[in-house]
């Protein structure tokens, strides 16, 4: 039974010494180099700090800042991935809670993080990836690796909290494991493929990556962040790199759609297209599927807190425009299921609850916030026989008469106007079959009791307002309309919706 993911890397590397394990636009580590050099940062960091503690990783996406994520797991220790890009200010926020020995750092990232205050040391990725043999220290690897168990943090990762302090999520080896054990088999991925990662580092998608790949022997292609706005590029970088699997958020794909990608070339090798964070627009599906017919398209969904994803859905028909695409059915050993307002199990076709997860899946917590934790890591108010940890997500959804799960909206996107109890997400959807409509977001505007409609497109407003007709009851259509070249979207590829919030006051 495996214990530590460092299983994953020493597999791969027993098996294929030689092969490409992770790579960027500059250069490469096979996984030899790959188990060398997490062994030698490893060895550095476990005379320097004690296991289970976070180490900080303020780098550029590369190879050689998975080397050190890795690295920092043959200590003992767990990963956190940091932006430069962000404000100083939330840097700070984060690094006041882990309260580190260390922080792994480039000088690139340090300068553009400006002002932020680390007491601990700093060590230079730049000369990490250049130690010398003479560091290695096998039997302190070795007795590092004698006392960790499967249930010891892996990486934490840093989401927004509704207060403005960010939330740290740790997730475990055993989560991570028991995930990828499932997602490589369920979705076929193997030693023979490409994986084209889209996601940062600071995101949980990027764990489908960096773990499918190092559990199967795969090769895991880091795409250049600037060609997810250069649709050319893009597709010419899949070609050449000959990607064959895309574990994407949904506004990585459809910047391809919208801009008419397709029409100037086809990544022919790609046969695997995983989507998640928001609701995938059907026209863009529908675009994606008619030029890549033979591809596998998988819908994702699932929050940060249960290890990457609870359900998923193999797209296997046509989606008419408006029509929602379903979330499907949980990951083997999740337990999903639906409460409603008064904790009552939901089993009723079109009936709305709030998702709920429990199983091996779930996060460790909130890294030094039992309070936070305490109020989603909760008791299963349907099991009063013994201790059973859920994850409340604050989703809503219900179950089709397919006996699928659909998404519904977040919990606070749901409002009440002109007296009736709204989902936004039904607006949202309904304005994306409008034609002319091809993305849309909508907001609920309290202080001015308006429903603040966001498209791009070329469709006008009056055009809206006719299509919505057959779509919409009166009183869901939008107060106001804002056409936007492009919403806007934030670091992870969501829609900021805070963003277009400020754009009203």
């Amino acid at each position: 039974m495996i214990q530590n993911v460092l299983c994953f890397l020493e597999k791969s590397a027993e098996a294929h010494p030689r092969k490409t394990a992770f790579a960027d636009e500059h250069t490469s580590l096979t996984y030899g180099e790959l188990t060398d050099l997490s062994m030698k940062i490893g060895s550095v960091l476990g005379r320097k700090t004690g296991p289970r503690r976070p180490v900080p990783v303020l780098a550029e996406k590369n190879v050689f800042t998975l080397g050190a994520f890795l690295g920092i797991v043959q200590a003992g220790c767990f990963y956190v991935c940091l932006d430069g890009s962000q404000p100083a200010q939330r840097l700070n926020r984060i690094l006041d809670t882990l309260q580190a020995d260390l922080m792994i750092a480039d000088k690139e990232s340090l300068g553009l993080a400006g002002d932020i205050t680390f007491s601990g040391e700093i060590l230079p990725l730049e000369e990490l990836r250049c130690l010398t043999d003479d560091v290695l220290n096998p039997g302190l690897l070795a007795s590092i690796r004698a006392q960790a168990a499967d249930t010891d943090p892996l990486y934490g990762i840093f989401t927004s909290g509704s207060t403005g302090v960010p939330k740290g999520v740790v997730v475990s080896h055993r989560s991570v494991i028991d995930f990828i054990g499932h997602f490589t088999e369920l979705f076929h991925i193997t030693q023979d493929d490409v994986i084209g990662n889209q996601a940062p580092f600071d995101f949980d998608v990027s764990v489908k990556d960096i773990y499918s790949a190092l559990s199967t022997g795969a090769t895991l292609e880091i795409i250049p962040k600037r060609l997810f706005s250069i649709p050319t590029g893009l597709l010419d970088y899949l070609c050449h790199r000959k990607i064959t699997t895309a574990i994407w958020a949904v506004s990585a794909l459809c910047i391809i759609t919208t801009l008419k990608g397709f029409t100037y070339r086809v990544p022919s090798h790609l046969n695997k297209i995983l989507f998640s964070g928001e609701v995938m627009p059907v026209k863009h599906l529908n675009t994606w599927r008619s030029y890549l017919p033979k591809a596998l398209f998988v819908n994702l969904y699932g929050p940060t807190e249960i290890t990457c994803n609870c359900t998923y859905y193999v797209v296997d028909r046509d989606f008419e425009p408006g029509t929602p695409i379903p979330i499907g059915k949980p990951f083997p050993n999740e337990t999903v299921f639906l409460l409603d307002e008064n904790n009552r199990l939901v089993t009723e076709p079109g009936q709305c609850g709030e998702l709920c997860v429990a199983g091996t899946a779930l996060a460790l917590g909130y890294y030094r916030d039992p309070e936070r934790t305490a109020m989603a890591f909760v008791q299963n108010p349907l099991n009063t026989c013994y201790q059973e940890t859920i994850y409340r997500t604050g989703d809503l959804a219900c179950y089709g008469e397919d006996g699928l799960l659909y998404f519904s909206s977040r919990k606070d996107f749901q409002i009440k106007h002109m007296g009736h109890r709204i989902e936004l997400g039904e607006i949202e959807a309904a304005l994306e079959a409008v034609e002319g409509v091809d993305r849309a977001v909508c907001l609920f505007l309290e202080e001015k009791n308006k429903i603040a409609a966001f498209y791009e497109g070329t469709a006008g407003k009056r055009d809206i307002a006719l299509g919505l007709e057959h779509l919409l009851p009166r009183y869901m259509f939008p107060n106001l309309y804002r056409n936007l070249p492009k919403l806007p979207l934030t670091k992870n590829s969501k829609v900021d919706r805070q963003a277009l919030r400020r754009l009203y006051e």
